[in-house]
């Protein structure tokens, strides 16, 4: 199928190359002319795993063209994704400017019946705004052209974006068209080989699915976060209580791992997004409500645990920091939870010393240079002088950490931080005397005399 995509982001750069890998033929539009012909040089602007060897081979393979020409684009595909950004805007409700854009546009150079299809996150009602735009346009032109406007929400982890395209748990398709539904059954017919797993219905219910899904996440994350809270206080361990209710089927493993909060580019919107919706038709959403408060709150945790256990200043010490991607396995920094972190440590007064396996040039593009900011290159090189190791979501190293080769990089061995992804295993026998995660009761050696924060 000819399939065009306006917008070379997160999702429709992978979406448009892996719709190319099983054989169709996908042009991607932006308006952004540099990423553009980085694009067409194979080069892509985003570390996500598995996505450059698709984009190089079926770049080679004729399969997939990336262009600036609206025009092209429309001409070129039967099926127009729409996968452009609904940044927050100040209110909390999702931006809709550029999808109304992109419909006008295409609305614009439309020749022949085509079908919209919005795979971005957007609120319940988009789509009607879509085909009102479009229809808009069309009337301007005095053109009676047939179109129609599909919800197609994606559901891709960043970090696992491809592997999530190549093998989805169900692709939701909202039509009320029988000729649309049969477009969307052709195109991912690849996909549905093992077996179905479209999940076919209305526009408004596809619409309000995506935000669901990623509300859902949400609230399971700020969740354990709050039951880890309450675990130190009374003296529980929250990786004991993870497993006793995550081997529960109903409750499952997935999203009960306690930490800095959610960060990235979809949770924090679209909990707010949906909160914004409920309110514009008189419901108020009690649940959603704490959700985002108790992120917001657990986002602070990490910075003043460290702060306190220094009396409230951290002039004069060397803080290191492994993490500062929202998650493993990508280089986004979007809302990640160290932004708040750093920040943090630095009004206390401290100097950083950070590493993250992947988002190093977003980390510079982000901070800047600054006096109080050293990037290093290796876990162990960041620990050089420090006296305390914040570890956040990113900051994993490859192995456990050994007593001899910290010792050789600690100044003090004084302070520790992680937050619950590293096991205590690790810690044992390293030169931190004491160690201490969230929802964790504080590991102290027997001759300690400082605590570890996280």
């Amino acid at each position: 199928m000819k399939v065009t995509v306006f917008g070379t982001g997160y999702v429709g750069l992978v979406q448009g190359a892996v719709l190319a890998d099983v054989g169709h033929d996908v042009v991607c539009v932006d308006i952004d002319a540099a990423k553009v012909a980085a694009l067409q040089a194979g080069q892509i602007p985003i570390h996500e795993p598995g996505l450059q060897a698709l984009v190089t081979s079926n770049l080679a393979a004729g399969r997939l063209a990336f262009t600036t020409d609206a025009a092209q684009g429309v001409a070129h595909g039967d099926l127009l994704f729409l996968a452009v950004g609904t940044p927050p805007d100040e209110d909390g409700s999702a931006d809709l400017q550029h999808v109304l854009a992109v419909a006008r546009t295409i609305a614009t150079h439309m020749q022949a019946p085509r079908t919209l299809v919005n795979k971005s996150t957007v609120p319940v009602g988009t789509a009607d705004r879509v085909a009102d735009a479009v229809r808009a346009v069309l009337a301007e032109r005095g053109a009676d052209i047939a179109f129609e406007v599909v919800s197609n929400p994606e559901f891709l982890k960043e970090g696992a974006a491809v592997a999530d395209c190549m093998r989805p748990d169900r692709i939701v398709v909202g039509t009320s068209s029988a000729a649309a539904e049969r477009q969307l059954r052709e195109l991912y017919a690849p996909f549905n080989r093992n077996h179905d797993r479209m999940v076919v219905m209305d526009v408004k219910s596809a619409e309000l699915t995506k935000y669901a899904a990623n509300a859902m996440l949400a609230t399971k994350i700020s969740f354990i976060n709050e039951m880890a809270g309450l675990a130190e206080r009374l003296g529980a361990d929250i990786e004991a209580v993870r497993r006793g209710i995550g081997s529960d089927p109903r409750i499952g493993y997935h999203f009960i791992y306690p930490g800095a909060g959610y960060g990235g580019s979809c949770f924090p919107k679209d909990v707010k997004a949906l909160i914004h919706t409920a309110q514009s038709v008189g419901f108020e959403p009690q649940v959603l409500q704490a959700v985002e408060r108790r992120n917001d709150a657990q986002r602070r945790v990490l910075p003043e645990r460290i702060v306190a256990h220094y009396g409230g200043s951290l002039a004069g010490r060397t803080i290191a920091v492994w993490g500062l991607a929202f998650k493993p396995d990508t280089d986004d920094m979007r809302e990640a939870p160290s932004r708040d972190l750093l920040h943090g440590l630095w009004a206390a007064g401290a100097q950083v010393r950070a590493h993250d396996p992947v988002a190093m040039e977003e980390a510079r593009r982000v901070f800047g240079a600054r006096p109080d900011l050293l990037l290093c290159d290796t876990p162990l090189q960041a620990l050089q002088g420090a006296d305390a190791l914040a570890s956040s979501p990113n900051g994993r190293p490859s192995a456990c950490p050994t007593s001899r080769r910290w010792r050789a990089c600690s100044r003090t061995a004084s302070c520790s931080t992680a937050a619950t992804c590293t096991t205590r295993r690790c810690w044992r026998g390293t030169a931190w005397p004491t160690t201490r995660s969230a929802g964790r009761r504080c590991g102290t050696a027997p001759d300690a005399t400082n605590s570890i924060a996280a």
